[in-house]
C-alpha cells in the first residue's frame, strides 16, 4: 500500500500557539487552571491537558473567583470578557488573532449601524462567540439553502463576515449572490489563510488516491470540511485515531491519501500514517 499524507495537515498556527499558551501555563502554576469550553476539538489532545491539571467548565460562573481562565482560540463574545471582569478572573487569552480580527470588524461595523452577516455555523463556538460583538444580532448563513430562506431589507446596509474554516468555494456562491441581491454591503473573507491551504491541499490529494483518511474530532468543523470536500473525489474515510480505521477495508486500496483537521495533533497523526503504512 501507498500512503500519501497532505502537504498541509493538522495542527493550524492559531491551535498552535492556544495549546502553547495553555500548557506553559500548567507547567508553571501548581494552582488549578480552568478552560473555558474543551480547549480544542480533540478529546485525546484536551485529556493529555486535564492529566496536568487543567479543568473544563461550560460557564464563567464555574470558575472560582481570583483563579485563571483560559478563553480558547475559537474566541468568545463581548459578554464573556466583561463577566470574568466582574469575578476578578485572571484570563489567559488564546483566542486566535485571525478570529479576534473578526470581532473587531464586526463591532466595529455593528456600531456604525451595518446589519451583520455571517457565513458559517450558528452552533459552532466561534460564531457563537462573533454574533455577541453586534450584540447577537447576527443573520447567520450556513448553507445556499440558508441564503435562500433568508429575507433581507435592501435599504439597509450589511457587513459580511466568514467563519475562519468555512469551505472557500460555498463562501464565494453565498458572496456572489449576496452581492446581486444587496444594494449596500462590504465583505470580509476572513477565512483563515491555513484553512485555504489545508482545503486546497486535500483537494488536490484526494484526486491522486484511492481513497482518503481524514484525522480529526467529530466536533471539529475544520475537519468536517475537509471530509466533504474529499468525499467530492473519492471514498473517505473520518477518523479520530488509528482505532477507528477498518483494516480490512482499506486492504482493498492500493493507494491512500492521510490528512487532519486543524486541531489533530501530530502524535496522533503520525500513529495514523505508521499503522497504514503496515497494512
Amino acid at each position: 500500500m501507498i500512503v500519501k499524507i497532505a502537504k498541509e495537515a493538522g495542527f493550524c498556527f492559531g491551535v498552535k500557539r492556544a495549546m502553547k499558551m495553555a500548557w506553559d501555563e500548567l507547567e508553571v502554576n501548581s494552582d488549578e487552571i480552568y478552560a473555558l469550553g474543551p480547549l480544542i476539538h480533540n478529546k485525546q489532545a484536551v485529556s493529555k491537558y486535564e492529566e496536568k491539571g487543567l479543568v473544563t467548565v461550560e460557564k464563567v460562573e464555574n470558575v472560582p473567583q481570583n483563579k485563571k481562565i483560559v478563553i480558547r482560540s475559537h474566541g468568545v463574545t463581548e459578554k464573556v470578557y466583561k463577566d470574568v471582569k466582574e469575578r476578578d478572573l485572571h484570563i489567559i487569552d488564546t483566542t486566535c488573532p485571525f478570529v479576534k480580527k473578526i470581532h473587531k470588524i464586526v463591532k466595529r461595523e455593528h456600531d456604525k449601524g451595518r446589519e451583520i452577516i455571517v457565513i458559517g455555523d450558528r452552533k459552532h463556538p466561534e460564531v457563537i462567540g462573533i454574533n455577541g460583538w453586534c450584540e447577537n444580532t447576527a443573520t447567520i448563513i450556513k448553507t445556499l439553502e440558508d441564503l435562500k430562506n433568508t429575507s433581507f431589507d435592501k435599504s439597509k446596509k450589511y457587513c459580511v463576515v466568514a467563519q475562519t474554516t468555512i469551505n472557500l468555494d460555498l463562501y464565494r456562491e453565498i458572496k456572489n449572490q449576496l452581492s446581486n441581491e444587496l444594494n449596500h454591503v462590504i465583505f470580509n473573507n476572513t477565512i483563515c489563510s491555513a484553512t485555504k491551504v489545508r482545503q486546497e491541499s486535500a483537494k488536490e490529494l484526494s484526486q491522486e488516491v484511492d481513497c482518503m483518511i481524514v484525522i480529526g474530532g467529530t466536533h471539529s468543523s475544520n475537519t468536517q470540511k475537509l471530509v466533504q470536500i474529499c468525499s467530492e473525489f473519492v471514498n473517505t474515510f473520518a477518523i479520530e485515531t488509528k482505532e477507528d480505521l477498518d483494516v480490512n477495508l482499506l486492504k482493498t486500496y492500493n493507494t491512500v491519501g492521510i490528512t487532519a483537521g486543524a486541531s489533530t495533533p501530530d502524535w496522533i497523526i503520525e500513529d495514523v500514517v505508521n499503522f497504514a503504512k503496515k497494512i
